[in-house]
């Protein structure tokens, strides 16, 4: 009888690739995690701490440092940090030898309510909680403001952001009842009506004019009032 010994190579190939997986998912479901490292992604003011993540890092009421990786569920972790209100987008990663790594990109504040409740607007519109342990040099945003409807006053200080000018002299955002919007100067305490929204940058430019021939003019002092509801003209009242 002539035995197959290209047959008996291949069972024992099978039987070796077998035993070996076998062998690495055994030792690498027992490896346990190490300490997660924490990335933040973007702006180096921290509103959320890296300590605070660390908290959030948290499975079945314990920390995931020394634990099993078997037992680490990646998205609950991640869901975890999406659900802080200081944070735009987290994402969690695992290394093989269990190194767990999570990127934080935090929200970008664009403008604080100061009323009866304060808090940051960010740069989608949305509620941002203040941070005890940074404070963002944004304009304040006073007047009659509700939180679930910060669309007008958002706009205003979207274009604020996005604009030279506006970021180095807009110090304050005045929502009125009627939802008519009111600035403030850094250095100048005349009252800058925008009125509504309408032709916005039309506005915007007529105030970038009058406050260039007032400079060179040597009186922005002698105001108290710039109305720029008139998108065609500016009208200043004299103290």
């Amino acid at each position: 009888m002539r035995v197959n010994y290209g047959y008996i190579k291949v069972v024992l190939l099978l039987v070796l690739v077998v035993f070996l997986y076998a062998f690495s998912s055994v030792r690498n479901a027992t490896r346990t995690v190490k300490t997660p490292e924490i990335k933040f992604v973007g702006d180096d003011n921290l509103f959320v701490t890296h300590e605070t993540v660390s908290k959030l890092l948290i499975q079945n009421q314990e920390s995931v440092t020394n634990k099993p990786k078997d037992i680490i569920d990646l998205n609950r972790l991640e869901s975890a940090l999406n659900s802080n209100p200081m944070i735009k987008q987290a994402q969690v990663f695992m290394s093989v030898d269990g190194l767990i790594t999570a990127e934080i990109e935090q929200k970008k504040p664009i403008a604080r309510v100061s009323t009866n409740a304060s808090y940051y607007i960010d740069e989608s519109g949305g509620f941002m909680p203040l941070s005890t342990n940074y404070t963002a040099r944004v304009p304040l945003i006073t007047g009659l403001i509700e939180k679930n409807d910060l669309a007008n006053v958002h706009a205003v200080a979207r274009k604020i952001q996005g604009d030279d000018f506006l970021t180095k002299h807009v110090v304050v955002i005045h929502q009125n009842r009627d939802k008519t919007i009111d600035l403030k100067f850094r250095s100048h305490d005349f009252n800058i009506h925008l009125g509504t929204l309408k032709l916005l940058d039309k506005k915007i430019n007529n105030l970038k004019a009058f406050y260039k021939k007032a400079m060179k003019d040597k009186t922005l002092e002698n105001y108290k009032l710039v109305n720029l509801k008139f998108d065609k003209q500016v009208i200043c009242t004299k103290k």
